[in-house]
């Protein structure tokens, strides 16, 4: 009784300082528009070292594999929250890592070089460091992700200088691969290379090399995994969309040697950009890239029907994010609407940059205590279930929505995102059953519903509240549990101003979900 007195004083706090609107939103139960894989959710590890800085600031600080401390409590009960996280192991440098598992002399991290690809040299992965890594994933459950170096044999170009040519040498990552099943670690997927597709970001590779490179991985990793149903997924190119590059690549890829078309996503611009804390917030602005997920959804669904299409990484900001923004509760009014947004498209698997490193890590870089948008993360991952459905309303467009079927249990889970400043909504829901499209819900079975908002009200807080509660460490480091507020279901839900809310509707016989 206490609990819910207090959630109703939080609500009517909040909607005190904020003018209100009603709103009906129509949810489709009938059929499903599109499916994501069960771990949807998935978050990036990356190579950099301490010295890599962008805008006068190094926010890596021991953040990159090579340097994370792996024994870190707070990490390991992170990953272990998600009771399955997937994690791409990848990035930027990774096309300039060597594995040297057997013989690992000579095996140094990245350094300062001017001529170097990223202003770094070569890097290099020992026997002693991959176990350490795979003992991290194999005792907290994850389903890795690994991207392979894919300049390995190749030389840049003497008539362009970011373009690199020859054929892939796989003989390196055979010897990863090797040691890999001799130790019995478990790899969900192979990824190879990083944004050198289309025009490349420091380097690139034509689209016809790059499906004769993917064609030699597809071969590889056949020949190691030779049971189907243990073997590693075949993913690429890992990159920025670019239609033409894309056709070319699919089209030229024999068919089932690709399992996965991933693409990355930075439609915020750059990390130091002074407008970043406003287009967070622009439902005009965050709409733009929808056209980018249709079009890689068509491509594939064209080109490529037998694989799926993937967000590789997407960190909003590049250059390491927004360091006032990405790391706040702000960012999730972006983050989440492109879970949702991705989702609508077919997209499987959607990797957020990052777990840990730079600006927009889910956890803090230095303290590994979870920012705000690692809890949006994980009410997705334990709510949303993979068959996603239709919904609509002729309200503001600073309301978004998005709902899926539960997640292993009956009926539907939605997210509302309210990116106003000023306004509130007070949301009524009618279930879209074709023959009865104006049915509303009632049950004598209450909703769950979890209000995030930020401490305060500032929306740049790195501390998110849970029906106004904190949501902090346990004394022994643990994730908080996230228990829901109970509401009668024949209410309105309650969206206050700069705020994000899941909600569960337990008593709904959903067609589309059974």
């Amino acid at each position: 009784m206490e609990a819910k007195l207090a959630f109703l004083c939080f609500i009517v706090s909040l909607f005190s300082l904020a003018h209100s609107e009603d709103l009906k939103l129509n949810i489709k139960v009938t059929t499903s528009i599109a499916n994501t894989d069960e771990n949807f959710i998935c978050a990036t590890l990356d190579w950099w070292p301490s010295d890599k800085c962008d805008y006068g600031q190094c926010p890596w600080g021991q953040a990159g594999i090579l340097n994370l401390d792996l024994n870190n409590k707070i990490l390991i009960n992170a990953m272990k929250a998600f009771n399955t996280l997937r994690i791409r192991l990848g990035g930027s440098l990774e096309d300039q890592v060597v594995y040297r598992l057997r013989h690992p002399k000579n095996c140094t991290g990245f350094i300062k070089n001017q001529d170097g690809l990223f202003g770094f040299s070569t890097g290099c992965l020992n026997h002693t460091r991959w176990d350490q890594i795979n003992d991290l994933f194999n005792k907290t459950g994850v389903k890795l992700t690994f991207g392979l170096n894919a300049l390995h044999g190749k030389k840049r170009s003497m008539k362009d200088k970011i373009l690199w040519e020859g054929n892939w040498n796989s003989h390196n990552a055979a010897t990863l691969m090797a040691y890999t099943i001799s130790k019995g670690y478990k790899i969900d997927s192979y990824e190879l290379g990083n944004e050198l597709c289309g025009d490349g970001i420091g380097a690139r590779i034509e689209s016809v090399q790059y499906a004769k490179d993917i064609t030699e991985l597809r071969k590889l990793v056949n020949m190691f995994y030779p049971d189907p149903a243990k073997r590693p997924q075949v993913l690429a190119p890992g990159g920025f969309y670019k239609k033409e590059w894309f056709h070319n690549f699919l089209q030229n890829t024999a068919p089932n040697v690709l399992d996965g078309v991933t693409h990355h996503i930075y439609n915020l611009g750059a990390g130091v950009d002074k407008t970043l804390i406003n287009k967070v917030q622009d439902p005009f602005f965050l709409s733009q890239v929808a056209q980018t997920f249709k079009d890689i959804s068509t491509s594939v669904k064209e080109y490529a029907p037998w694989a799926q299409a993937w967000v590789g990484e997407s960190g909003g900001a590049y250059n390491s994010g927004g360091k006032d923004v990405s790391h706040t509760f702000a960012n999730g009014f972006w983050y989440l609407d492109q879970l949702g947004m991705t989702s609508t498209f077919n997209h499987k698997v959607y990797c957020r940059q990052t777990l840990i490193g730079g600006n927009y890590g889910l956890l803090n870089t230095t303290s590994f205590i979870p920012n705000p948008d690692y809890y949006g993360a994980l009410l997705w991952h334990r709510l949303m279930g993979t068959k996603v459905l239709s919904v609509n309303h002729e309200g503001s467009p600073y309301l978004r929505a998005y709902a899926h079927c539960s997640k292993n249990r009956a009926g539907v889970s939605a997210l509302l995102i309210n990116m106003s400043n000023s306004t509130s909504f007070n949301v009524t829901v009618n279930i879209d059953m074709n023959w009865y499209p104006e049915q509303q819900v009632s049950s004598s079975k209450m909703r769950e519903e979890y209000h995030l908002t930020p401490k305060d009200g500032k929306i740049q807080s790195d501390v998110v509240l849970l029906n106004g509660k904190v949501l902090s460490l346990t004394e022994f480091q643990d994730i908080p549990s996230m228990e829901p507020v109970l509401v009668d279901p024949s209410s309105p839900i309650n969206v206050a101003a700069d705020s994000i809310v899941f909600t569960y509707f337990n008593n709904l016989d959903a067609p589309a979900c059974a």
